[in-house]
């Protein structure tokens, strides 16, 4: 599949969606996709799914147009999943994936299973909302659908400072930056811009980190009652991981939430030397070489130890 228009024959009604917990790449790819339909295809009746995104997302074109409650009866003739890996991550619509007539795949994850009918997964892509991009044809992209691309790409690529961020990447941009977008609004509002409590929150679990594997791994943990304390959830807590990853010595950065008692969220990051997909992936998780994620049970102390285990011997093994 290279064009967008392969998959929109004998199409009149279509759903868009993306993951559970929803990031930038996630919300970007998702409203640049939904952004596109409505303005060139006025024939095709299109909804977009999602997780209520928080504030720092309210600039996005038509983002309160998303709906956050999918019928389970509801029957699409195409059903379009932007940057989720596996089904069991389809979150809010899970129940009528099975439903729709067709159903499409773009993404850019290494782990992607290829769950749909058709897959356009491209793994050596910065985001998936590059290789969204790739796919629409730029003389139909607006301002509107640019604006939302680029939060996507800005934000699965630490704002273009990444190893993913390639020099066709950086002409994707120019392109972007030609339709009009704010872009400097962008970075600074949805990337870098944080709350007083979202900075308390990051200065706690700075202050709270511990190294281990000779200062090799850095860890940061918050427990549910942690969380509630501060008045926060999951999507508040953006760019934790990536701090942890920025200090001196650091070969791997681990984040980790309560979801429920006993259960975490885990983020992993690494500056090269460990491949963090392939340990999220023993643990049912995935994502990318440099950044995974997972889910884990058990006390913070058994995640941490049965993580850095994966660790300690891939770095072991690169020694």
């Amino acid at each position: 599949m290279e064009r967008i228009e392969e998959i929109l024959e004998q199409v009149g009604t279509m759903a868009i969606a993306g993951h559970i917990r929803p990031d930038g790449d996630c919300i970007g790819s998702c409203m640049g996709l939904y952004n596109y339909i409505k303005e060139n295809y006025p024939a095709i009746t299109v909804h977009v799914y999602l997780e209520p995104p928080g504030p720092v997302f309210s600039y996005i074109p038509r983002m309160e147009e998303a709906r956050a409650v999918c019928d389970p009866e509801a029957r699409y003739d195409l059903l379009a999943v932007l940057d989720c890996s596996t089904q069991k991550r389809l979150g809010v619509v899970a129940e009528c994936f099975a439903q729709a007539k067709k159903t499409v795949c773009i993404d850019h994850h290494v782990s992607n299973t290829r769950y749909a009918d058709t897959c356009h997964v491209v793994d050596q892509a910065s985001s998936a909302s590059e290789v969204l991009y790739k796919m629409l044809d730029p003389e139909k992209v607006s301002v509107q659908t640019a604006t939302c691309i680029y939060t996507g790409i800005i934000h699965d690529t630490g704002a273009l400072q990444y190893q993913s961020t390639t020099p066709g990447l950086m002409r994707i941009v120019a392109d972007l930056m030609e339709k009009g977008i704010d872009f400097s609004r962008i970075i600074d509002e949805s990337f870098y811009q944080k709350t007083y409590i979202q900075n308390q929150v990051m200065g706690r679990v700075l202050a709270e980190s511990i190294m281990l594997l000779d200062g090799a791994c850095i860890v940061g943990v918050l427990k549910k009652k942690d969380l509630t304390f501060y008045g926060v959830e999951g999507k508040d807590l953006d760019g934790i991981v990536c701090q942890l990853r920025l200090t001196k010595g650091v070969e791997v950065a681990m984040f980790l939430y309560e979801l429920e008692s006993m259960e975490y969220k885990v983020s992993l990051r690494s500056n090269g030397r460990v491949d963090v997909n392939q340990v999220a992936a023993y643990f049912g998780g995935g994502g990318h070489v440099r950044a995974a994620g997972c889910e884990i049970k058990g006390t913070s102390h058994d995640v941490i130890n049965n993580l850095t285990l994966h660790i300690e011997e891939q770095l072991q093994t690169g020694d």
